[in-house]
């Protein structure tokens, strides 16, 4: 590898475990090591000399930097007990998944002060009280709901029911990540605790092999690092991500749990409903009676537990793997190039709000592409378990502190973006310009097969939530691209995609992604704008001025036309009110709707319900679209991410077609103005002010 700054080699290493090596380069000068064990299979080393053509033939990234190795230490068993506790137990309300797991206020899965007071005198309570003082049986319930499905799960694998072998099976594997909110760390030790019991204690000869818990060091690891290091490391069991997304965090705030499977992808609506099941059939669930060692999460390394050594706990990078992926997507060197040489002129701005984006931020933008002090603005990096009391939701409101540097008149950024909690979310920002998660999702699939060297050989697919506006229908179509309409829920992509049909989706909350996971992925939207900028940059000299987000936005409008759009979200709504606006949205009918406004040409009305192409399974009620002729939309639906009440989704979209003539609307900055008539349309038709005595949206996007 070639230094940044002085152009000599520099001594690089891998810093991942054999048994999960990825493909990768390794430099020591004057040799050159690389490996192919993608698909975990034995490592072989080979050498060869390091030379410019050998480089340019294995079109290796000269950029590309590789961290020392974290010394991985090792222990002898350090605690062989098999002493369980069975804790009788009733089952909770309230405890099914939504479309992004189980997500709740931390003050209903927390002891309160009086209780903890009552607890004080109890020999167990006290036993625990180091490790997880504040949970309560609401987080015991649940995880012991978990673990009867993963029992479950692993009987069904041990009789082949789910078509692997039983011999191919040399040990079961379990991801714990998150996104490092507070009582994160008490969670994963209880859990761990818990999976331990039911390993010595539940599972029968024909599931007892080893288990391995990989556990992302602090507890942070981004969701979609988390989908990749389950593909990456063969997670039979798939893996738990602990977190609420871009809901706020802290004592105040909430706190959340999703499920991915062996696939790295979202469960299906199956699996969440055989867990709810189990969540409403508990009665009793176990543990080590408080026995169990503290688990050191901030240490990368391996213990072992049980006699036989069998049970193993793994800290692991959480940056790593992530990393080496993102080298195999992307052209590092196209977008350095740029940057080097455009490092006067373009300056990048990105704000992590205080999550786990702050974990990885650095290290790609600093240490992968080559990102000056003058060309790059951290904001909010350190990862803290509160996010500093911010709401970690990459919007125009929630980032105000990024959104007022730049509009501000005399901003020097010519980019800026942001994700949120988990690292799935983006938003994207030009110099006083706001890129919708919309057309943001349509213009990376323009550009995606010129300068993103994953789909070098075209797309397979393309795929958008059903509220996302239809502007990548326009692009999909002229590229004669398969397109697929979806509810709202990362795992109806993932389907698609594990069936090949699917390449790159987007949703309009602010999430992207690709096949290369299962999970939207804030910081691969970041990347592919880099990307899509330095391409159309290529030509460019360090005198020239730079091609930025506006110009390429508005380039793409002149040639699909343009969808202004908008959401309106009302957040934390009486769930009951908000049922009886939808009810009330089903019985319109299309006659009173044309009658009513006479200007706008009316289309069609209908509820959207979605039949999954691989497996059969159906998904209904998932929201009221309202289509007018011109391509113009309105849509209904209940999001299923907030932690209490229910929060209202009205979506307005209105489509202008580009004209000479039109070019003055096309271009208008005033999203609001243009699409005011159908807005009123909307409230007036739902009845909203109404039904759930809410006069003004919590958001407008």
């Amino acid at each position: 590898d070639l230094c940044h700054h002085c152009q000599k080699p520099q001594r690089c290493f891998l810093s991942t475990p054999p048994q999960s090596r990825p493909t990768t380069v390794l430099l020591s000068s004057p040799l050159l090591f690389f490996s192919c064990s993608r698909q975990l299979k034995k490592f072989s080393l080979c050498t060869i000399t390091l030379s410019k053509n050998i480089l340019h033939k294995l079109q290796l990234n000269k950029y590309s930097v590789f961290y020392p190795p974290t010394k991985i230490t090792m222990s002898t068993p350090s605690f062989t007990s098999t002493k369980t506790q069975s804790h009788s137990t009733k089952p909770i309300q309230n405890q099914k998944m939504g479309t992004s797991g189980l997500r709740k206020r931390v003050s209903a899965i927390s002891y309160t002060s009086t209780e903890m007071e009552n607890l004080s005198q109890s020999e167990y309570y006290r036993k625990i009280a180091s490790k997880y003082p504040h949970l309560n049986n609401y987080v015991r319930n649940f995880l012991g709901a978990l673990i009867l499905y993963l029992q479950e799960w692993m009987g069904s694998c041990a009789l082949g029911l789910d078509g692997t072998e039983d011999e191919q099976i040399e040990e079961w594997r379990l991801l714990i990540g998150g996104d490092g909110r507070y009582l994160n760390r008490e969670v994963i030790q209880l859990f761990v605790e818990m999976l331990y019991a039911c390993f010595v204690d539940k599972l029968g000869d024909e599931t007892k092999k080893p288990m391995r818990i990989f556990i992302a060091q602090n507890g942070t690891m981004s969701t979609p690092a988390c989908s990749n290091f389950i593909r990456e490391n063969a997670c039979n069991l798939g893996g738990f991500i602990l977190t609420a997304s871009h809901n706020m965090a802290g004592p105040n705030g909430d706190w959340g749990i999703k499920y991915n499977n062996q696939h790295g992808s979202p469960a299906t609506e199956r699996i969440t409903d055989r867990i709810y099941e189990f969540t409403q059939s508990i009665q009793t669930y176990t543990d080590m009676n408080g026995e169990f060692p503290q688990i050191d999460i901030g240490k990368i390394g391996i213990t072992t537990y049980g006699e036989n050594s069998d049970f193993i706990v793994e800290i692991v990078d959480p940056v790593s793997h992530w990393m080496q992926l993102m080298r195999e997507v992307f052209d590092f060197v196209m977008i350095s190039d740029f940057l080097q040489l455009h490092r006067k002129r373009f300056a990048f701005i990105f704000d992590c709000m205080h999550a786990v984006s702050g974990v990885y931020a650095r290290k790609l933008f600093v240490d992968e592409l080559g990102m000056t002090p003058e060309q790059l603005t951290l904001c909010n990096e350190q990862a803290l378990e509160d996010f500093g009391g911010m709401h970690p939701d990459p919007n125009l409101v929630y980032a105000k502190n990024l959104v007022d540097k730049m509009f501000d008149s005399n901003s020097r950024y010519s980019m800026g973006a942001a994700s949120d909690g988990d690292g799935d979310r983006n938003m994207i920002l030009g110099n006083q310009f706001f890129v919708t998660p919309s057309d943001s999702l349509s213009i990376i699939v323009d550009y995606a097969d010129k300068c993103i060297p994953l789909f070098k050989h075209g797309l397979k697919g393309v795929a958008r939530s059903m509220p996302t506006s239809t502007s990548v229908d326009r692009v999909a179509q002229a590229k004669n691209i398969a397109l697929y309409e979806v509810p709202t829920g990362w795992k109806y992509f993932g389907n698609l995609m594990d069936s090949g049909k699917l390449s790159i989706c987007g949703e309009e909350s602010f999430g992207t992604g690709s096949d290369h996971i299962r999970e939207k992925d804030g910081l691969f939207a970041v990347l592919a704008w880099l990307s899509i900028i330095a391409y159309e940059n290529r030509n460019t000299t360090p005198n020239d001025d730079i091609v930025g987000v506006k110009e390429i936005v508005q380039k793409h409008w002149k040639q699909y036309g343009r969808s202004f759009y908008c959401r309106y979200d009302y957040e934390e709504v009486d769930s009951t009110a908000a049922e009886k606006m939808m009810e009330h949205l089903r019985t319109l009918v299309e006659g009173r709707i044309a009658q009513a406004h006479p200007k706008y040409n009316f289309g069609s009305c209908e509820e959207f319900k979605y039949v999954d192409q691989n497996d059969g399974s159906e998904a209904d009620k998932q929201g009221i679209i309202i289509r007018f002729t011109d391509g113009s939309r309105i849509v209904f639906r209940l999001s299923g991410t907030g932690s209490s009440g229910a929060t209202i989704r009205c979506y307005i979209e209105k489509y202008v077609q580009y004209s000479i003539d039109a070019h003055n609307t096309v271009m208008n900055d005033k999203s609001q103005e243009v699409i005011k008539g159908l807005a009123d349309i909307a409230l007036e038709l739902s009845r909203l002010a109404e039904l759930t005595q809410r006069e003004k949206p919590s958001v407008i996007t």
